[in-house]
């Protein structure tokens, strides 16, 4: 049973989530301050964090900076709806997804569900022979989620990971938003949704430039975005 937590300082609306998460097969835990948030998602004990943008103590986005630099669990942020700013804000600090409140508590379901099924690995699934996908300067175990840039482990969250996985796979040819918003996100790309371009230009920040002084990830105007093959 995957676990949640819910930081959201509006207790009847968490309530409301928690109940229909829970008669949805998910354990829930709800806390109302950040502060104390942030104890309970570093203990390692979630599946997944649902993170308010909007809380009385410490902002929602302090918190995700908080959270990743010491993990890497998937969040998932709630925004205002029609607040571009906080959302991207958000996806730039690591933020795997975000719901604007008001919002369905079906949708929110749906879109836990995505994330940890994207990222929930067991022992059984893991295979430490895996052949990595190489494209050069970049090394790729999807299995065992970890990706090696210059022969350096890469720190990404889950859903930049699946979109780097995705590039990779497709090393030479372009791929399109929506295809990496279905794929890497699970969910259609709406349309002024800039969430994959957040997501991309946070990847480029964590790879920096090949040993050709370029970027890998390569923006294709009218078809997407494509990884370049380089030699290390």
């Amino acid at each position: 049973m995957a676990k949640v937590l819910i930081i959201d300082d509006d207790e009847e609306l968490a309530r409301l989530f928690a109940v229909y998460l829970e008669r949805d097969g998910f354990s829930v835990d709800c806390v109302h301050e950040g502060i104390p948030g942030i104890d309970l998602a570093l203990t390692g004990d979630y599946s997944l964090i649902v993170l308010d943008i909007m809380l009385p103590d410490i902002k929602g986005t302090e918190i995700l900076a908080k959270i990743r630099r010491e993990s890497s669990i998937p969040v998932l942020m709630f925004t205002a709806k029609g607040d571009d700013i906080d959302r991207i804000i958000g996806l730039e600090l690591g933020a795997d997804d975000y719901v604007p409140k008001p919002c369905n508590p079906r949708e929110l379901a749906a879109r836990i569900r995505a994330i940890i099924r994207r990222t929930e690995m067991t022992g059984l699934d893991k295979n430490t022979d895996e052949v990595a996908i190489d494209t050069g300067v970049l090394q790729i175990w999807s299995q065992q989620r970890k990706a090696v840039w210059l022969g350096k482990t890469l720190e990404l969250t889950s859903t930049e990971f699946n979109i780097l996985q995705i590039l990779a796979k497709n090393v030479g040819f372009p791929v399109s938003k929506k295809e990496l918003s279905e794929s890497a996100l699970g969910k259609p790309l709406g349309r002024f949704d800039r969430g994959i371009d957040v997501h991309i230009s946070s990847i480029r920040q964590k790879l920096g430039q090949n040993p050709e002084g370029a970027s890998c990830i390569q923006t294709i105007h009218g078809k997407g975005y494509q990884f370049l093959k380089s030699k290390a």
